[in-house]
């Protein structure tokens, strides 16, 4: 997740198997967008989706490995 201007958290839907993956997404993202004021990961039941690659971001298609 990414935080906005300092005041508002917001998420993309995207879930990761290791929280430094989605460390490593969400700084990636702030080097894009100009008003992120702070990142985290947090946990979640969600399945995984993405992974996060030598700097590359992954989509994981359900029913392939």
């Amino acid at each position: 997740m990414v935080e906005v201007n300092g005041r508002e958290w917001c998420g993309n839907g995207l879930v990761f198997a290791t929280k430094e993956e989605a460390e490593a997404n969400a700084v990636a993202l702030s080097h894009r967008w100009m008003v992120v004021t702070n990142t985290r990961a947090d946990e979640t039941s969600d399945p995984v989706n993405y992974r996060w690659i030598n700097g590359e971001l992954l989509r994981i298609v359900e029913g392939k490995a």
